[in-house]
């Protein structure tokens, strides 16, 4: 087999196939990403050839953030039961399926089923929660840092093929740039069928940083239903605070990234006289800034107190998303938002999956990290519904932009409303 083979030349120069596990999903996730992204892209062309309003496209859009939130607790109990390569490759073939099929889409209804519901489950199948698997299965040490590398690797793929897919937009037509998003899925697929595997045991390693030579034993078949794993969870941690405090946060979060960002900026630097290229570049920028910064975050989330470092992103986010409509969208301003608002896109996961995995045990931590996602995902739909009506009813984004930010700072006062030393678990 591939992985055998892989693992033999890894260990001859003393490299753990943890990494290679980290590489594969790397690049799933980066380009699964960019399919969450592309349609940021593809809001105004959507416009001039059937006519429809930023509203209707964002309710689309909204419906697939919902849904890839909602199927992360039931993604984490789907990977415990059949495996992380049967649930990333099905998820993929999920989300090539709905892509090929928008292709002739031409009704609103087409689009809010296949960019919203089919490539919403698709997505939302893998998401944060299969890095949360990867770093809590394969790594003991580094797992922070782990973390971070697979954060980042989300939030990149959001943006930085947002370049490339504008330009294919403009000169060819957005089917063009849609073909080139599911060739990119295809290669990713290829990748994950060849070196992804479950669990160390399967190559017969330990998990990286622990102490031993003998793999540890696989488990025991995982036989509960997925929704009973799903609820149950859902039940157990919703009796603690943290719960609460995380899931609003993150529910902040996701508002004020990709609800917000992700979908509208695009249009609205074109309200202000920007070309789509030049503002999918900042978005790219942003990106290559998010991704040194969620890395950091991760090395950050390894040796410092949590609560402290969630307060910082979403303070230093808010203030950013406050600064936007003061930036008189100059070539200064927008570099200026772009670097500091793209440091902090998503820095906040790392501390976020700490917490967690403090809070509930390793055991359920991608679970609980599930529902909280959903959360996070909650908060991205209602903004892109909110920003799109706002555009539609006010003609101007800029009251959205004025709530994510005001919104911002009250996760960054909330968040130190969590205790410093971690209470009894309540997730059994």
């Amino acid at each position: 087999m591939i992985s055998n083979w892989l693992s033999a030349a890894l260990a001859r120069r003393n490299i753990h196939y943890g990494w290679a596990m980290v590489a594969v999903t790397f690049l799933t996730a980066l380009i699964s990403a960019g399919t969450v992204g592309a349609p940021g892209v593809f809001i105004v062309p959507l416009q001039k050839e059937f006519g429809w309003t930023t509203a209707e496209i964002s309710s689309a859009l909204s419906i697939r953030f919902i849904l890839f939130g909602l199927m992360a607790p039931f993604a984490a109990a789907l990977m415990n039961r059949y495996g992380l390569r049967n649930v990333a490759l099905s998820a993929q073939l999920i989300v090539v399926s709905g892509l090929v099929a928008s292709l002739a889409m031409t009704k609103v209804w087409h689009l809010m089923l296949l960019w919203g519901v089919v490539i919403g489950i698709g997505t939302g199948m893998t998401a944060l929660v299969l890095g949360a698997t990867i770093a809590a299965r394969w790594f003991v040490a580094r797992r922070g840092l782990v973390v971070g590398i697979l954060t980042a690797s989300v939030a990149t793929g959001q943006l930085a093929f947002l370049p490339l897919l504008a330009s294919l937009t403009e000169a060819y037509g957005w089917r063009v740039a849609l073909t080139l998003v599911c060739v990119m899925l295809g290669v990713s697929a290829f990748g994950v069928l060849l070196i992804m595997r479950d669990r160390p045991s399967d190559v017969n390693l330990r998990p990286f940083g622990e102490e031993g030579t003998e793999p540890l034993p696989a488990p025991p078949p995982n036989t509960t239903p997925i929704m009973a794993a799903a609820l149950g969870t859902l039940r157990d941690a919703s009796k603690s605070g943290v719960f609460w405090i995380l899931f609003a946060t993150f529910f902040i979060c996701g508002a004020s990234t990709n609800g917000l960002v992700q979908v509208h900026l695009i249009p609205m630097c074109l309200d202000f006289g920007i070309p789509q290229v030049q503002a999918a570049s900042l978005l790219a920028a942003m990106g290559i800034f998010d991704f040194v910064g969620t890395i950091a975050s991760g090395w950050l989330s390894d040796r410092y107190d949590n609560r402290y470092l969630l307060f910082w992103y979403y303070g230093l986010r808010g203030l950013s998303l406050l600064f936007l409509p003061f930036s008189d969208f100059t070539l200064y301003g927008l570099s200026l938002f772009a670097m500091f608002y793209g440091l902090d896109w998503i820095a906040t996961v790392p501390p976020t999956v700490r917490l967690t995995a403090q809070r509930f045990g390793a055991e359920r931590a991608n679970l609980v990290f599930g529902w909280i996602f959903a959360g996070h995902q909650l908060g991205a739909g209602t903004a892109a519904f909110g920003a799109g009506l706002s555009r539609t009813l006010l003609q101007s984004y800029l009251p959205a932009f004025f709530v994510a930010g005001a919104l911002c700072v009250v996760a960054a006062l909330i968040v130190l409303a969590i205790s410093r030393t971690p209470a009894k678990t309540v997730a059994t």
